[in-house]
């Protein structure tokens, strides 16, 4: 099994690429602790390693995340966990209630469902995609007089570019899709 990896524009994540499905098209799931990691056997032996402080999974990819150290002392031991893991067998995830099945974005009831559906496929069609490329993923968390509020997560997640990204980026495009929308905020 050959592993490879990518620099992302956080400095303080790396994105490794099993060459194999890890989520599979349209999932990702996020571990931003060491409790969250339980219901996967993959993020447990990731967190296991000295240093990391963050996992997540998008459909090919696997991103990590690390409080201190050094990349090339912290390589090794990732690489040997994520190939014991491939090669065990082991799910990725436990079977749950199905939670990971959905799109990623949180549900909204309400007379603005007609501007919700439009900021989901906008997000699903021409954001998502590109924040994959750098090992996150972004997802709709909200929609009130006119503010989208929106989760960063993976790289994304606490990225030194994730600002500009958020409001130069998404922001500006909503906007010119959806004219009611004044701005973007992430939670």
């Amino acid at each position: 099994m050959f592993i490879q990896t990518e620099a992302t524009p956080n400095p303080a994540t790396l994105k490794f690429l099993p060459g194999r499905e890890v989520l599979g098209e349209g999932r990702a799931a996020d571990f931003p602790t060491r409790e969250a990691a339980a219901r996967s056997p993959l993020a447990m032996r990731l967190f296991a390693v000295e240093n990391v402080s963050g996992v997540f999974f998008g459909a090919d990819f696997i991103t990590v995340t690390k409080s201190a150290g050094e990349w090339q002392h912290l390589k090794p031991a990732l690489l040997g966990a994520i190939m014991e893991h491939f090669t065990s067998g082991a799910p990725v995830l436990f079977a749950s209630g199905g939670a990971d099945d959905d799109d990623g974005h949180a549900a909204h009831d309400g007379e603005d469902g007609e501007i919700v559906s439009q900021i989901k496929e906008i997000l699903d069609t021409r954001v998502r995609p590109a924040v994959a490329q750098d090992g996150g993923d972004i997802t709709f968390q909200g929609y009130e007089a006119g503010v989208v509020f929106l989760n960063m997560q993976g790289a994304c997640a606490g990225c030194p570019s994730s600002t500009v990204t958020l409001k130069r980026g998404v922001e500006n495009m909503l906007k010119h899709y959806i004219p009611e929308i004044v701005e973007v905020r992430q939670i």
